[in-house]
């Protein structure tokens, strides 16, 4: 008898068992005895979950909606249908997505032709982006002309910068967000301009990878005006070749020949895309992906003898070769190629060059002197050899980069000469912290150290002429600096195989 409830126990616990690992399938509903009444209600079955679980991406609030979720199921579809077009992309376009896109645009960046700051559109922010909503969705939405600022460049130049209005800012940001999930899916890797999760460092660490490998020779390109010579057809072509959304497409060009605003006056846009503008980037990106990046990959497979190592970097681009043959026909190619989409090469800053690990020893038996040197990104790549008599690629601050930023700051020092001198000591503390951030790379620490003694002379001597009777011995300088010490230069980026190897 006792065997037979231990028995009976058993079978109780396998039957619990099985129908525990069995709870996906479809099971009935059953209500308690407490809450039947009569006639027993029936109810619903409750379907199989087929292992997937119920949590979801939601906003927690009752009435809101979370404008990341749909965007993580759009770049999803991207990448598993990459030939298939979207034709609902601006149904989007909402409330939680525009304030998301609010959120995220800079509190205090200059504001465009209509002078609204974040602060002050954000008074009213749910009624204004409702009815921003309603104009968005009906199309009556019409952005204003850009303002133009000229900001100076480091060879003396200007280059003009587009300023948005705020509430063009806040509708272009979300059409980014949008954007950038398709085409992330869809841009080759050897891109790094204005992408999610890639840097300038990312590309350079690329360049000093390649270099390291079998390049030879070295195509340095540069595209004249690019920004402002992207043809608007061509363009609307290539939108249209993944978004088959015409209501988006429309907006996006609609931003395109918005306009400029300068000096009053306004200015008809027939060709490229205003630099500063939020969309101006992945436009720019989704050009050179068609016009170089797609071509490029193709004529690397089919028609080069050697390795070819491409490096894009928005309108910059460097490609590293094995045959110097391969070289010279790339920027023949290139030029034609470009030429079809209504850009052009510049010629002066276009050039083929020797480099890489044998183009020392190989001028040197030519009588041809040391290898040229090339810039790109801010940095100037040279080909040397270390203290061992190995190749080794340095990268030194770019010259004309350094003599643009210690012009800027003495202008600056020159301002701020009466400010209390702990607040000079700050700002110029945080000045050579960013300058290292950026260029704190291997081989470029004298050129660091070089620049932290010329902020420091200079500020020496703008504080010296706060007063005429002000002339400091070499003790009271010491004193000074001991007392007001800038930070010191250390390196912040390793070489790429000691930090982890280049996309």
């Amino acid at each position: 008898m006792v065997g037979e409830v231990q028995l009976r126990k058993g079978d109780e616990l396998q039957a619990a068992e099985r129908a525990f690992e069995e709870s996906d399938e479809v099971t009935g509903a059953k209500k308690l005895v407490k809450t039947w009444v009569t006639p027993v209600e029936s109810v619903e079955q409750r379907t199989s979950a087929k292992r997937k679980s119920a949590a979801r991406n939601a906003s927690p609030a009752q009435d809101g909606t979370d404008a990341l979720t749909y965007l993580r199921w759009i770049g999803r579809r991207a990448k598993n249908k990459p030939k298939e077009k979207f034709t609902n992309l601006l149904s989007h376009m909402k409330v939680p997505l525009l304030k998301e896109a609010f959120l995220r645009l800079r509190k205090d960046a200059a504001s465009g032709v209509d002078g609204v700051t974040w602060d002050e559109y954000g008074e009213r922010l749910d009624g204004r982006l409702l009815e921003l909503q309603d104009r968005v969705q009906r199309g009556s939405y019409h952005p204003m002309p850009v303002r133009r600022a000229h900001i100076p460049k480091g060879d003396g130049s200007t280059r003009p910068l587009g300023i948005p209005a705020l509430e063009d800012k806040v509708v272009q940001q979300a059409a980014r967000m949008l954007l950038e999930p398709i085409y992330e899916a869809m841009f080759i890797g050897f891109s790094y301009g204005y992408r999610l999760g890639r840097s300038q460092h990312d590309a350079l660490d690329a360049v000093a990878a390649a270099i390291k490998g079998k390049v030879n020779w070295v195509l340095d390109a540069d595209i004249r005006s690019f920004f402002n010579t992207i043809d608007h057809g061509w363009l609307q072509r290539f939108i249209e070749h993944r978004i088959g959304d015409k209501r988006m497409v429309r907006l996006l060009m609609k931003w395109v020949r918005a306009g400029v605003m300068e000096d009053g006056q306004l200015h008809e846009v027939t060709e490229g895309t205003p630099q500063g503008g939020i969309v101006s980037p992945i436009l720019s990106n989704i050009y050179l992906h068609y016009v170089f990046d797609l071509w490029s990959s193709q004529w690397r497979r089919k028609l080069a003898h050697g390795e070819v190592y491409i490096v894009r970097y928005a309108d910059d681009i460097l490609m590293g070769f094995q045959k110097e043959q391969d070289a010279h026909a790339m920027r023949s190619a290139l030029a034609d190629r470009l030429a079809k989409f209504g850009l052009r090469l510049h010629e002066e800053k276009t050039r083929v060059l020797e480099f890489g690990r044998f183009a020392r020893e190989n001028r040197k038996r030519r009588g041809s002197g040391k290898p040229e040197t090339f810039e790109f990104l801010g940095f100037t790549h040279i080909a040397g050899v270390d203290q061992h008599g190995r190749f080794q690629l340095f990268r030194r601050t770019s010259r004309k980069k350094r003599r643009a930023k210690l012009a800027q700051l003495k202008e600056q020092c020159e301002r701020r000469r009466h400010q209390p001198v702990r607040e000079q000591h700050a700002w110029l503390s945080s000045v050579l912290r960013g300058h290292y951030r950026y260029y704190a790379v291997p081989t470029n620490y004298e050129a660091l150290h070089q620049f932290r003694a010329a902020v420091r002379r200079m500020w020496h001597r703008s504080l010296q002429r706060r007063s005429q009777r002000a002339s400091w011995t070499a003790r009271k300088r010491q004193m000074f600096d001991c007392t007001f010490l800038l930070p010191a230069p250390e390196i912040l980026h390793p070489w790429p195989d000691a930090r982890f190897a280049a996309r």
